[in-house]
């Protein structure tokens, strides 16, 4: 069952550090491009994943084309796809152990979400952090150095 307590989706942010954004864009017009930003500015690493534009960067992070490529540990996997293309994006999720997937405003996938609750994923669904953080009151990531 996906996240849906406020207490369990601040929990969630609270404890992420690092955010995989599947479908980010280059595109100041796209809210991929704006969520990134905002994400950035509450103190959260946020590595972009497009193939579109893989190699290029955006908000200074390079692009990658595939989760698979990320050498780091990811916490979430926040999805900006078409609900019937998210369930791709899950299972790479799941395949890189990330901690949790987080499907945005309007993206609801159930087949998905099983999947990844199947293999220990936490599940947010049809939400976006960026609405969810000032919400919650979640308080800004401090930076080390």
């Amino acid at each position: 069952m996906p996240l849906t307590r406020d207490e369990d989706i601040k929990a969630l942010l609270e404890g992420a550090r690092t955010i995989a954004l599947v479908g980010a864009s280059d595109r100041p017009d796209r809210p991929s491009y704006r969520v990134m930003r905002t994400l950035q500015e509450h103190g959260y690493r946020v590595i972009p994943v497009n193939p579109q534009i893989t190699g290029e960067h955006v908000h200074g992070e390079f692009v990658f084309r595939e989760l698979a490529q990320l050498g780091d540990p990811i916490d979430i996997v926040d999805i900006f796809r078409r609900s019937d293309a998210a369930g791709e994006a899950v299972d790479q999720a799941i395949a890189i152990g990330a901690k949790a997937v987080w499907m945005q405003l309007g993206v609801v996938n159930h087949d998905a979400a099983a999947r990844a609750e199947a293999a220990g994923l936490a599940v947010v669904m049809d939400r976006c952090p960026a609405i969810d953080i000032p919400r919650l009151g979640v308080a800004p990531i401090a930076r080390n150095g």
